[in-house]
């Protein structure tokens, strides 16, 4: 289903999506009133909601879906819709995809992300391959002292971030780093909601700034994010890796160098295979690696990616990673 106040962005989306293999719009919308109505007759596999609209806006239509079925939506923001966007996550939106600023020229890159998370959440190919592999080299010897924590996530990650986030203590003494695949400008608005949330500060990095302990950093978008040991250091010149920028490989492979056995390493929720060779990287100066298992993740990809590698030293809930990365910092840090 698609839902858009806008006629022509409804047959422009009906089209880019139409035009995905194994994928067809059943039914579109022209209100969030109009989509409740219909979801009466219509039960599609998943809804893309627009965030900015006339009456019920997405977020209201967003609620009221998720409160009567349990179909998965991916909202269509813009950048004038960044907060609202982030509450969207939060309420359970599945993931949301930016809308091309000049909508009468729409871009390849925006039918490509649109069709793939389309259909990462709608096949979920991923969800049905189980693995238990874990890191042979392992007997679970847990860093003595940790010093710096990386993290890394992308579909579902911001609802899973916010939940992690309340686990961390205030005797927050250490550096923690966190990529999350999203745009220029949505992580501004995410760090601030992160913050609201945290007993810590997290900000959204800068470059060149000095890490200082017991600060939550997240990666900006359009940023690839990297440390030093000092500072923070962030680059758009290279190309984006894994088709996104940032990309969490390039934090953790840098961490590793920086932090060796004291760093834990975490990959959340995500499609793709972002953050396996990061995880290597970790592996290899015998750091500690931990991935989110397969039933909390709402795409098992690149936790599971890390897991088949065999660079995973342990494989939590959601739940469960929340409460070791609380212990971690009462008592290892």
């Amino acid at each position: 289903m698609v839902v858009d106040d806008s006629a022509f962005m409804r047959k422009v989306i009906s089209d880019q999506i139409n035009g995905i293999k194994d994928v067809s719009v059943c039914v579109t919308a022209r209100s969030g009133e109009d989509a409740l109505l219909k979801l009466k007759k219509h039960k599609p596999d998943l809804i893309t909601l627009d965030i900015e609209m006339t009456g019920m806006n997405g977020l209201e239509t967003l609620e009221q879906i998720k409160s009567l079925y349990n179909i998965p939506v991916i909202m269509l923001s813009s950048h004038s819709g960044e907060e609202l966007t982030i509450n969207c996550l939060e309420k359970g939106a599945m993931d949301f995809v930016e809308k091309p600023s000049n909508i009468s020229k729409i871009e390849a890159s925006f039918a490509v992300e649109l069709g793939s998370k389309i259909k990462s959440i709608v096949s979920m190919p991923e969800i049905k391959l189980e693995t238990k592999m874990v890191n042979e080299k392992s007997n679970a010897l847990f860093p003595l002292k940790v010093k710096g924590i990386v993290i890394g996530a992308s579909t579902g990650g911001p609802k899973a971030l916010m939940q992690l986030i309340k686990y961390i203590p205030s005797t927050l003494n250490i550096p923690i780093f966190i990529v999350q695949h999203m745009p220029k400008g949505f992580t501004t608005s995410f760090s601030k909601r992160l913050n609201q949330e945290a007993a810590v500060e997290v900000v959204e990095a800068s470059h060149g700034e000095l890490i200082r302990p017991g600060v939550v950093y997240l990666a900006p978008g359009d940023y690839h994010m990297t440390i030093d040991g000092r500072s923070i250091q962030l680059t758009n010149q290279i190309e984006k890796i894994h088709s996104v920028r940032p990309a969490v490989d390039p934090l953790f492979e840098s961490a590793a160098n920086v932090y060796g056995r004291s760093l834990i390493g975490i990959i959340l929720t995500g499609m793709g295979s972002d953050g396996a060779l990061g995880m290597k990287a970790i592996s290899n100066v015998n750091g500690f690696n931990i991935a989110q298992d397969r039933e909390t993740s709402v795409v098992y990809g690149m936790p599971r990616r890390a897991t088949e590698l065999g660079v995973v030293d342990e494989v939590l809930s959601l739940e469960m990673i929340g409460e070791k990365l609380n212990w971690m910092i009462r008592v290892r840090q």
